[in-house]
């Protein structure tokens, strides 16, 4: 199956500015994302940014790039543009690498876009993964989701869900089993023809509540399928401690 990687990138990060250039053992943070995704089996990894910052550091390191808007609302507007830049037919099917996940792993990406072929009746698909870990449970940077029977997704948070009834904060969370906690990988895919029409819908109130962007394609009745992986991504990046964390872990991968 043929597949696009749209990766967005923007300097205007508020908890970690210019975040896609933050250095990572010698290479800006975008690249380290670009070369992740390049390991997939995507025809072609292109990413859409806004600053003639990012635009250099990508052309510097032969990733391939092309120039947006700066008044796109939210990542996936910005890939809508991209799609017309690229010409792309309106069946592609377009992944949506988030610029903040430089250890995102290839298998996921293949996962995601094989997903969405095969739930035809949704408009999107994403990956999720077993949340065992209490603090990540509670932490308002790690994403959470809840699926239906069909493993569609019914409602994404920032807030720990599902919460046990006679749970409290700080308590182990139950084992990986039907209903469990979730946590949201950053990684969605599309047909573009979807990607052309996201900006046409009315920005959600509860994607401003959560500043979740996905929740505007469910509040306007659509479907989002989702892969459960048992492979666990590395961290993402959204925090100058998670900065550090990764670049531990790269400088440890480089030694071993």
């Amino acid at each position: 199956m043929s597949f696009s990687v749209i990766i967005p990138a923007r300097l205007a990060s508020t908890r970690l500015p210019n975040k896609p250039l933050a250095d990572i053992e010698g290479l800006p943070m975008i690249v380290r994302v670009a070369q992740r995704a390049a390991l997939s089996k995507a025809r072609q990894v292109v990413v859409a940014t806004d600053a003639e910052q990012v635009l250099q550091a990508c052309q510097q390191h032969g990733i391939s790039v092309v120039m947006t808007r700066a008044d796109h609302v939210s990542g996936s507007d910005r890939l809508a543009e991209a799609c017309e830049l690229l010409g792309l037919d309106g069946q592609e099917v377009v992944v949506n690498v988030q610029g903040d996940e430089p250890l995102i792993a290839p298998s996921m990406v293949n996962a995601c876009a094989d997903l969405l072929v095969s739930k035809p009746q949704c408009v999107m698909s994403t990956v999720a993964h077993a949340l065992e870990d209490a603090a990540d449970f509670a932490n308002p940077n790690v994403v959470k989701l809840v699926t239906d029977a069909q493993g569609l997704a019914m409602y994404f948070s920032r807030a720990p869900i599902p919460w046990w009834r006679d749970g409290s904060a700080g308590a182990a969370l139950p084992k990986a089993q039907p209903g469990s906690a979730l946590r949201h990988v950053g990684l969605y895919a599309y047909h573009a023809g979807f990607l052309r029409r996201f900006p046409t819908l009315a920005v959600s109130p509860l994607e401003q509540i959560e500043s979740l962007e996905q929740l505007r394609v469910l509040w306007h009745g659509e479907r989002i399928a989702v892969h459960l992986s048992n492979e666990k991504p590395g961290p993402g990046v959204d925090t100058p401690e998670d900065l550090e964390r990764v670049r531990a872990f790269v400088r440890g991968a480089a030694k071993a």
